[in-house]
C-alpha cells in the first residue's frame, strides 16, 4: 500500500507537469506571433526586459517571506525562492487555485502549517494586487486618458484593498476563512511593520516589471518623459485584470487586452500587441528559468524522521508550537513527558 507521503509526492510532481504542459501550450499557440514580435526586438532589449522581469519575481518572492515570518514560520531565502518558483507553474493551469495548492504542499515539506502558508499567500497575493491598483490608480489618470474610461472602477478599489491590508481587518478575515473549513486560528497576527514591509517589496516588484515593460515600449518606438511611469501603471493595471479573470491561465488573454488598450495612444500602429506578446512570452520564460533554477540550486527540505511522513493537516493545530526551521522545537514552559530511548 503507497504510504501518504510518497501519494503527496507524486501528487506534487502531476501539478509540475501539468503546469509545464500548459505553460508550453501558452507559448506554442501564439508561436508566429510571437516570432513577429521577437523580430522587432533587439537582443540587448530582451534581455533587459527578461533580467527585470526576473527581478520583479524574486521582490514578489521576499515579499511572500515577510507574510510568512510574520505569520511566524521564518524560511530561508533560498527555501522561499524554491517553493515559490516552482509553485508559480501552477498559474497556468485554468483556475486560481493551483499555484496555492502546490506551493502549500511544498511549504509543508519544511514543516510549515498549511493554516499559516494559506494565509501568507493570501496577504502576499492582496499586497500585490492593492499596491498594483494603487500604482495604476497613481500614474494612468494622468498617462493614459483610454485606462482611465474604460477601468475607472478599479481604480476605486485601491484605497479600499489598501485599507483592507491593515492587520487588524487581515486578521479577522483569515480566521474566519480558516473556521470555515474547520482550521484553528492564526496563532499571532501580522504586524503592522511587517505588512509595510511585505507591500515594499511587492512594490518594489511592480517598479521592476514597470522597467521590463518600459523597454519593450521603447524597442518599437515608444518615447516621452511619461514613459516609464505610463508602462509600470499599464503592467500593474494589465496585471490585476488578468488576475480577476479566474479561469484563464495566467491572466492570459485579458492582460493582453488591457495592456494593448493602455498602451495603443502612445505606441505606433500595431506596437502594443507586439509589445503585449512579447511581455507575455518574456515573463513565462522567466518563471521557467526560476523554476529550473530552484530545482537546481533551491533550498532542499529538511530531512524527516521516520515518523514524519505521515504528518498531516490534523497536526497544523500544534505546529503553531513549532520551529519553523526545525519543526520539533519545544514551547518554552512546555514539560516534555514520555521521551522514549534512541534505539539506535
Amino acid at each position: 500500500m503507497i504510504s501518504k507521503a510518497v501519494t503527496m509526492r507524486i501528487a506534487r510532481v502531476l501539478l509540475v507537469l501539468l503546469a509545464l504542459g500548459f505553460c508550453a501550450y501558452s507559448l506554442i499557440d501564439q508561436w508566429d506571433a510571437t516570432v513577429r514580435a521577437f523580430e522587432q526586438m533587439s537582443v540587448a532589449t530582451l534581455l533587459g526586459a527578461f533580467a527585470a522581469g526576473l527581478a520583479g519575481l524574486l521582490a514578489w518572492i521576499l515579499s511572500w517571506r515577510v507574510f510568512l515570518a510574520g505569520l511566524g514560520s521564518p524560511l530561508p531565502v533560498k527555501a522561499m525562492y524554491r517553493i515559490s518558483a516552482i509553485s508559480q507553474l501552477g498559474k497556468y493551469v485554468p483556475g486560481k487555485v493551483w499555484a496555492l495548492v502546490t506551493q502549500m504542499e511544498l511549504a509543508r515539506e519544511y514543516k510549515v502549517p498549511r493554516a499559516r502558508s494559506f494565509g501568507s499567500t493570501l496577504l502576499a497575493m492582496a499586497a500585490s494586487q492593492a499596491t498594483g491598483l494603487a500604482i495604476a490608480a497613481i500614474t494612468l489618470p494622468l498617462t493614459s486618458a483610454a485606462a482611465r474610461d474604460q477601468y475607472w472602477w478599479l481604480f476605486l478599489l485601491a484605497p479600499v484593498v489598501l485599507a483592507c491590508l491593515h492587520p487588524r481587518i487581515v486578521t479577522w478575515a483569515l480566521d474566519t476563512l480558516l473556521k470555515l473549513v474547520r482550521r484553528p486560528p492564526l496563532e499571532h497576527p501580522v504586524s503592522l511593520p511587517e505588512t509595510l514591509l511585505g507591500a515594499f517589496w511587492a512594490v518594489l516588484g511592480w517598479v521592476f516589471f514597470g522597467v521590463h515593460l518600459w523597454l519593450l515600449c521603447e524597442a518599437v518606438g515608444g518615447d516621452g518623459r511619461g514613459l516609464p511611469f505610463l508602462a509600470t501603471g499599464a503592467y500593474a493595471l494589465a496585471f490585476v485584470a488578468g488576475f480577476l479573470v479566474f479561469i484563464a491561465p495566467g491572466g492570459i488573454g485579458a492582460r493582453e487586452a488591457a495592456m494593448v488598450l493602455v498602451l495603443t495612444p502612445v505606441l505606433p500602429a500595431g506596437a502594443p500587441i507586439v509589445v503585449a506578446l512579447a511581455s507575455r512570452v518574456v515573463l513565462t520564460l522567466a518563471d521557467l528559468l526560476n523554476a529550473g533554477l530552484a530545482v537546481l540550486i533551491g533550498g532542499r527540505p529538511p530531512k524527516r524522521s521516520p515518523g514524519d511522513g505521515d504528518t498531516d493537516d490534523e497536526n497544523d493545530e500544534n505546529a503553531g508550537n513549532e520551529n519553523a526551521a526545525g519543526g520539533n522545537e519545544p514551547v518554552p514552559g512546555t514539560l516534555v513527558t514520555g521521551t522514549q530511548p534512541n534505539k539506535e
